[in-house]
C-alpha cells in the first residue's frame, strides 16, 4: 500500500515527466517505510538496483525517502555530479525539508524534482530523439 494517494502519485509522476521534458536526464523517486542502513548508502543501493547508473549520459537523479524513519537523500550519477555546484544536493535537500517540516511530503518531492530538473536542463538539455530511459512512477520498496 502506498503512502501517497492516487492523486499525489499522479502529481509526482507528472512533475518527473515535466522536468524531463527539457532534459536528457532521468529522475526517479524511491520510497520505503524504513531505512535499514545509513540513508546515503541505502539511496546508493537503490540507485544501482533501479538501473540509474546505466543511463547513456550518466545523468540520473534519485530522490530516496524512508517515511517512518523520516530520512531522505537525493543523489546523482557521475555525469551530473561533476557539473553541479558542490553544495547542490544539500541545498536541494534543504528546499525539500522546508516542505516536509510543514507535513507536505508531496510538495517537498515535487520541489526536489523541479530543482533537479532545472540543473539537468542546464547541463543536459533535451536532444532530438531522446528516449525516456527510466519510468516516471514512484518506486515503492519493502524495506528489505
Amino acid at each position: 500500500m502506498s503512502i501517497f494517494s492516487e492523486k499525489e502519485q499522479q502529481l509526482i509522476s507528472e512533475a518527473v515527466e515535466s522536468a524531463e521534458r527539457f532534459t536528457s536526464g532521468e529522475i526517479r523517486i524511491c520510497v520505503e517505510k524504513t531505512c535499514s542502513e545509513p540513508v546515503l548508502d541505502r539511496a546508493a543501493t537503490y540507485f544501482k538496483k533501479l538501473g540509474m547508473d546505466k543511463t547513456a549520459q550518466r545523468n540520473g537523479v534519485l530522490i530516496y525517502i524512508a517515511t517512518q524513519d523520516k530520512q531522505f537523500a537525493i543523489i546523482g550519477d557521475a555525469g551530473i555530479n561533476k557539473l553541479v555546484p558542490h553544495d547542490f544536493w544539500d541545498s536541494t535537500k534543504d528546499a525539500m525539508l522546508g516542505y516536509f517540516k510543514e507535513g507536505n511530503m508531496t510538495g517537498g518531492i515535487i520541489a526536489g524534482i523541479k530543482i533537479a530538473g532545472e540543473q539537468l536542463q542546464t547541463f543536459f538539455p533535451y536532444l532530438d530523439g531522446d528516449v525516456n530511459e527510466l519510468p516516471n512512477e514512484i518506486t515503492q520498496m519493502d524495506g528489505k
